[in-house]
């Protein structure tokens, strides 16, 4: 089990310096999120962020949980996430879906995607151009909300064949998770909150035997499939460690510590979680 943790509040030089904390204390990944505006909340872009936290870490895994590229230009990610993987030396990964309902950067704003059909249609069409782009060779798309004719982004990705994708799965659901089948993991999310350890072992079975299938087919796999679990751990170490252990027996290949309350997730506690460091 790996272990990241969101720098989910903070000025930017606060969570540059969460960042470079957890990489001190022994977490494995570092992630912010992509928010436009969600209320009052202060909010940063993570293109700019993920590029400071870059250059200031060494080995910590770095993405945004998540990036909801329904409302981003997929031929802009790709040379944004380009550029992020570079800087990091390929510690780039791309969690990604279909954004959260009250970001105002969706229901504010004219010509956004405002159903959920149509973001999910815009998620799989831009994901389908960022996996081109990422030949580094002239490439050309026809859907039905992107057109991309012999376009080209230079040079390829330290990553290969592509910077990781890990989509947000519904548990449960087999579009979603047919999904993220296709790429290189899965954010796991139950109906009533976080999936228990059965939910997470039977999404892992349904996640290879679907996998299975198509490289029996002669469609490419990737070989790594990361199965990530997002939460609040329990305060008690000890309670921690075996709730993470639960979920590394049922086949979830990362924990990814989510603090979203604001009356409790201050910079000042966010920083002492950080300090305490994963739960090994």
């Amino acid at each position: 089990m790996r272990y990241g943790f969101v720098g989910s509040y903070g000025s930017v030089a606060e969570v540059v310096r969460m960042a470079e904390e957890a990489e001190a204390h022994g977490w494995d990944g570092f992630f912010t999120w992509d928010g436009i505006s969600i209320g009052p909340m202060d909010t940063w872009d993570p293109w700019t962020l993920l590029g400071a936290v870059a250059v200031r870490t060494s080995s910590v895994r770095l993405g945004a949980m998540i990036f909801p590229l329904a409302r981003r230009r997929p031929w802009k990610v790709a040379r944004e996430a380009l550029t992020v993987d570079h800087l990091s030396g390929g510690r780039l990964v791309l969690p990604v879906g279909l954004g959260v309902t009250d970001d105002g950067g969706f229901g504010r704003v004219a010509g956004e995607a405002q159903t959920l059909r149509e973001r999910a249609e815009r998620l799989d069409e831009a994901l389908a151009i960022l996996d081109l782009a990422s030949t580094g060779e002239p490439f050309s798309f026809k859907g039905v909300h992107h057109r991309v004719d012999g376009l080209q982004i230079a040079p390829r990705p330290v990553q290969r064949p592509r910077v990781p994708v890990w989509p947000v799965v519904a548990v449960g659901r087999p579009r979603s998770m047919a999904r993220a089948a296709r790429w290189d993991g899965a954010v796991l999310q139950g109906s009533g909150g976080e999936p228990s350890p059965q939910e997470v072992a039977t999404s892992v079975a349904w996640f290879r035997a679907r996998r299975d299938e198509r490289r029996a087919q002669g469609e490419p796999v990737p070989d790594a499939f990361d199965v990530v679990q997002q939460g609040v751990l329990p305060d008690d170490r000890g309670a921690a460690r075996e709730h993470a252990a639960a979920l590394a027996e049922a086949g979830a290949t990362w924990w990814v510590e989510s603090r979203w309350d604001p009356t409790t997730a201050t910079p000042e506690a966010l920083l002492a979680a950080i300090r305490q460091g994963p739960p090994r």
